[in-house]
């Protein structure tokens, strides 16, 4: 009965912590994780479907299970405990200043009017040139990634650690995400074979509670009516439906226009456009930040409502 208030404590405490003391994800998280990642390839990978799924269950199965069990363990020795271990596992999977300070440095150098290095900071964020992109095109892309950063980095890690005890949840879509991403990179080497595809559908099917969960949020802290129609209508043609789902209702809650063909690397990327309304710019840039941090609150909010009534309930 008192998991969802030491719930609520665990993650107010690991977000200041990481607005405080950001982690620095890649070298923290993402190395150890890819590491197993190599180790359990080099142990199962036969080529085959079934050692992908061995491999997984072993990787991303173990660590929920010791996690659980640590968790368990040390709330049964003092519940203070379990919380210190629910604020530390969240403050190694949620991440979200590991993306934000790009975003921030990309909105002042649009604001200071240095165009030039607002391309270098993006083009450093994405990891693909960002020569020839207007103003506009930049916030565009920014705040794309802002809001798939925001769900992949913060909504989906929460959504999982309400729903699976102690901190089981956050480490089952971290390490995940993990898995399907390394995997995912080394599925295009023949030798690799379909050793991979599994990590990419457990991590589909982990993701789609969440993807709609945050869609739900930023419609509800934002415009609902244009979120919704955007969500309904637009989603779908996004390449990702998934991701989808959250740019067009992101798009819809700001009443901005995300997607549209882009000029990556010299050539011209077709995208779906998403959203209704206005050219986006530096001023919806800082509007994206507000519309994901009252999501946070929403989240917060929820939590609150959900203790209150477990112990009303108790």
């Amino acid at each position: 009965m008192r998991r969802r208030p030491l719930s609520l404590v665990s993650l107010i405490l690991a977000l200041l912590i990481e607005q405080a003391r950001p982690l620095p994800y890649r070298q923290i998280v993402f190395g150890p994780v890819s590491r197993l990642a190599d180790m359990l390839d080099g142990l199962f990978n036969a080529g085959e479907r079934k050692h992908g799924i061995l491999a997984w269950m072993f990787g991303v199965g173990g660590l929920v299970l010791v996690t659980g069990l640590v968790f368990a363990a040390l709330f049964a020795l003092n519940p203070l405990f379990g919380v210190a271990w629910n604020v530390l596992v969240l403050y190694l999977t949620m991440g979200f200043r590991q993306f934000s300070h790009h975003y921030t440095d990309i909105q002042l150098a649009l604001r200071m009017g240095d165009l030039p290095r607002a391309r270098t900071l993006l083009a450093e964020w994405r990891g693909r040139s960002a020569d020839g992109l207007s103003s506009s095109d930049i916030a565009r892309l920014s705040i794309e990634e802002a809001l798939v950063g925001s769900h992949r980095h913060v909504f989906g890690v929460l959504f999982w650690f309400v729903i699976l005890p102690g901190p089981c949840g956050a480490v089952l879509y971290r390490v995940a995400a993990v898995f399907a991403e390394y995997w995912g990179r080394k599925g295009e080497d023949p030798v690799f074979g379909d050793f991979g595809g599994f990590a990419w559908q457990a991590f589909d099917f982990v993701d789609c509670l969440p993807l709609r969960a945050t869609a739900a949020a930023l419609a509800v802290v934002g415009d609902f009516e244009d979120a919704v129609f955007c969500w309904r209508t637009q989603a779908e043609k996004w390449p990702d439906d998934g991701v989808g789902i959250v740019l067009a209702s992101g798009a819809g809650a700001l009443g901005v226009r995300l997607g549209m063909p882009v000029v990556e690397s010299g050539e011209v990327a077709d995208r779906a456009e998403l959203g209704t309304g206005d050219e986006a710019d530096v001023d919806f840039m800082q509007s994206a930040v507000g519309l994901v941090w009252r999501a946070i609150v929403l989240w917060v909010v929820l939590l609150l409502l959900l203790g209150l009534a477990s112990l009303v309930g108790g």
